[in-house]
């Protein structure tokens, strides 16, 4: 079979029924579908097919399950497992915006919230409302940096999807938007090789309220993809890319496999793949990847 269709649900969510209603559904539309074959029992599972193109079978599937709480994800079945994975990190590899969480210990958490979510939607420039942001903040003690960190938790399977594919030999670098100081613990925590990021500029021991140039932003991100990729002598199509805003979307659209993680909706829009049902662990089914094979970092 020339494409693989995965349905991943949270644990216990995924029965057998459905795979044969998705089946059905490729097949009333002249596709060639095979037997499918349980990656996580009752969480994820293969359906081979063929003669139908991956947009039109995960469209078939969706409708076919209605508003079941599942990500459906299409791919070749030929070089599923990838050998670079570039994520974004905030709302991906960690739960928060860690800027929104730091702009909370100048009692400015709300406002410059607001200019993120506008921003990660694609309303606002990104390097304009960055800066905006920082310049905010001038005069907050660099203990709060701290105080962020220590408040921030990792997304679900942030640890799975690193250290599986590590152990598969993959390159796994960090890509944000946001900050130095929270990438390195990130990158250290979850085991990425390489971490890039913005630098926020202090004076003494208070921020500056500025960010160092150049800021990293869309084009960097996508930069990034192709020089890295470069560097390892791999095609773009042995890539994934993962992240959840605006200036995430030209590397997830450029990745052979780029997923709009609980994304922003001009994203999740734009985007051929998405998880909105699942944590980080469904970008591991994504890649045919069984259970038994799920080996989260360690350190």
């Amino acid at each position: 079979m020339s494409h693989m269709l995965t349905l991943i649900a949270p644990p216990g969510g995924l029965a057998t029924a459905q795979l044969t209603q998705a089946r059905a559904a490729l097949v009333a539309l002249g596709a060639d579908a095979g037997t499918p074959a349980w990656l996580s029992p009752e969480e994820a599972a293969d359906l081979p097919f063929a003669q139908l193109a991956p947009e039109q079978a995960m469209a078939a599937a969706r409708q076919a399950l209605g508003d079941s709480a599942l990500d459906i994800i299409a791919t070749p079945a030929e070089g599923r497992r990838k050998q670079l994975l570039l994520a974004d990190m905030d709302s991906t590899i960690v739960t928060s915006e860690t800027l929104d969480e730091l702009a909370a210990f100048a009692g400015l958490k709300e406002k410059i919230a607001a200019i993120t979510a506008r921003a990660m939607n694609g309303e606002l420039d990104f390097k304009s409302a960055l800066r905006e942001r920082v310049g905010m903040l001038k005069g907050l003690s660099t203990s709060a940096l701290e105080a962020t960190w220590q408040a921030t938790e990792l997304m679900p399977g942030a640890l799975d999807l690193v250290g599986t594919m590590r152990a598969h030999g993959a390159r796994c670098v960090l890509v944000s938007g946001g900050f130095t100081f929270f990438t390195g613990k990130v990158a250290a925590l979850v085991g990425f090789h390489a971490h890039f990021s913005n630098t926020l500029e202090l004076d003494g021991e208070t921020l500056a309220g500025t960010v160092a140039d150049p800021i990293l932003d869309r084009d960097a991100k996508l930069a990034t993809l192709k020089r890295i990729a470069g560097e390892l002598g791999l095609p773009l199509a042995a890539t994934l890319t993962v992240g959840d805003g605006a200036n995430d979307l030209a590397m997830i659209q450029a990745a052979g496999l780029g997923i709009a993680f609980h994304a922003k909706p001009s994203v999740a829009a734009a985007a051929r793949a998405k998880v909105d049902a699942c944590g980080l662990r469904a970008l591991l089914f994504a890649q045919g990847y069984t259970a038994a094979e799920i080996t989260p970092y360690q350190g």
